[in-house]
């Protein structure tokens, strides 16, 4: 297995951004493979990591454990955030395909508290 391979197949990755000062901030996050060698991730629209992303596309990414206790090497890689429709409904299939009902847990309770429509997709490639 590469590198890419290994990140897709993890059920947790430690996504690395870095703020303008360029202090890095690690977080443990879902991940499903998507197209063309890259990973589709999903936050709250608001969270600290999209907003790094803005400033920024520079990120770094391990497997990690639920925690984010890494369980393997740091790898460069470029975080872009994904705006049309027919990528967002890519990454979502692509997690629904990966984490079944525990997505579909996540999509209900999203739905239901009105943030289903303020989350941001996040595609990460390897540098």
């Amino acid at each position: 297995m590469n590198a890419m391979q290994n990140l897709q197949a993890a059920p947790y990755v430690s996504l690395r951004t870095y703020r303008k000062s360029g202090a890095a901030v690690d977080t443990p996050v879902w991940s499903a493979p998507g197209d063309d060698d890259a990973l589709y991730i999903f936050s709250a629209g608001q969270a600290g990591k999209v907003k790094r992303l803005r400033n920024t596309a520079r990120a770094q990414v391990a497997v990690c454990d639920v925690r984010g206790k890494l369980l393997g090497e740091w790898l460069e890689a470029e975080g872009e955030l994904v705006s049309e429709p027919a990528q967002i409904e890519a990454a979502l299939a692509a997690l629904r395909a990966k984490y079944g009902w525990q997505m579909w847990l996540a999509d209900v309770g999203a739905k239901l508290t009105g943030k289903f429509n303020q989350r941001a997709y996040i595609r990460v490639t390897l540098a």
